[in-house]
């Protein structure tokens, strides 16, 4: 699937399935490009990835034409024009608990006065060979801001923060949400309300609205609720349980 098309079928809420990849190497990028996926998103807030890791697997991504988010750790300047610069397609951003917080990552990730800095020397402007003028167009019409709901006050504000100019979308942090409200399961009845809640401000706003899905079989009710960008696990969670299925072939 070709780059350019990720933010073009997300906006039209067609159902988009990829995963989060936590080993930082590019070999995991390279296999899963062959896979059919949607995208992949690389996850430097939980895992292991520092900048030449992430550079190298957002070039892996891009050489195979797969759609590559970035997790990056926290809401600031520098990460998010780094992976932005590296390549990569879109950004998630944790913990956008704030409309002034969401305000601020859609500066940050946009060319402008006060914005993302800009250099065309990139692998985005493809190292100097890519006009000013297509770079900037790519930025505002391609580049994915996905902001995750994943704090009480988060939920409190997620109808102005749906609203926010150069916001694309809303993820779910049902496991944030759970620890957030003090819940003992996710399924608690707290915080199945968030979920909704962020749902419907996604659908007030015209935005779609992604999360976290444990498994396949999970798909089919996270779309009756609303969500139309999944990720499905992770490569780890791949791995564990096509080791598992592997051992229980022992008991056959």
């Amino acid at each position: 699937m070709s780059e350019a098309t990720l933010r073009e079928r997300l906006n039209n809420l067609e159902f988009l399935v990829g995963l989060f990849v936590k080993t930082p190497a590019y070999e995991v990028i390279e296999v899963l490009a062959l896979s059919g996926i949607d995208f992949v998103c690389l996850d430097s807030e939980h895992s292991a990835f520092d900048r030449a890791r992430l550079d190298v697997c957002l070039a892996m991504a891009k050489a195979h034409g797969l759609p590559s988010l970035v997790r990056i750790s926290h809401a600031a300047p520098a990460p998010i024009l780094q992976v932005l610069d590296s390549g990569a397609t879109g950004i998630l951003v944790p913990h956008v608990d704030s409309v002034e917080k969401a305000k601020q990552v859609a500066l940050w990730a946009h060319f402008g006065d006060g914005g993302r800095g800009y250099a065309g020397t990139t692998r985005m402007g493809a190292f100097g060979t890519r006009p000013r003028s297509e770079i900037i167009e790519y930025n505002r019409t391609q580049n994915i801001v996905i902001a995750q709901i994943e704090d009480p006050s988060g939920v409190e504000a997620v109808d102005e923060i749906a609203q926010v100019d150069g916001i694309d979308a809303l993820f779910i942090g049902k496991a944030d949400l759970t620890v957030g409200f003090g819940a003992s399961d996710p399924s608690d009845e707290i915080v199945e309300n968030a979920y909704d809640k962020i749902v419907a401000a996604g659908k007030k706003a015209g935005k779609p609205v992604a999360g976290f899905v444990g498994g396949t079989g999970a798909i089919a009710g996270v779309r009756k609720r609303g969500i139309s960008m999944g990720f499905v696990g992770s490569e780890q969670s791949l791995i564990l349980n096509g080791a598992r299925a592997i051992a229980e072939t022992k008991k056959a």
